[in-house]
């Protein structure tokens, strides 16, 4: 009895231990402070990507017409590489 409560004086096998009212709140590493910082810079960065776009309204509207138009490719467009000559007699 006395080496059972021994062993089991450290388990705690209650779920969901980190919610709820009686809660244990892990204190923050500093590992999770600078993986938080981190994310603070990396979303500060794409603003202001966002915020300062590479082309202006203007300049981006129309400038994927050219490449919607569809080339219709035939067989003969296809096959065009492999004509070296027309006299085969």
């Amino acid at each position: 009895m006395r080496i059972t409560n021994i062993f089991l004086y450290k388990v705690h096998n209650i779920p969901y231990r980190f919610r709820g009212k009686y809660a244990k709140i892990k204190k923050p590493t500093f590992k999770n402070i600078m993986d938080f910082k981190n994310d603070l810079e990396r979303e500060e960065e794409n603003m202001l990507i966002l915020r300062h776009p590479y082309l202006t309204i203007e300049q981006s509207q129309g400038h994927m017409k050219e490449a919607r138009k569809q080339n219709y490719l035939t067989q003969l467009n296809r096959l065009n590489h492999l004509k070296v000559a027309n006299a085969w007699d």
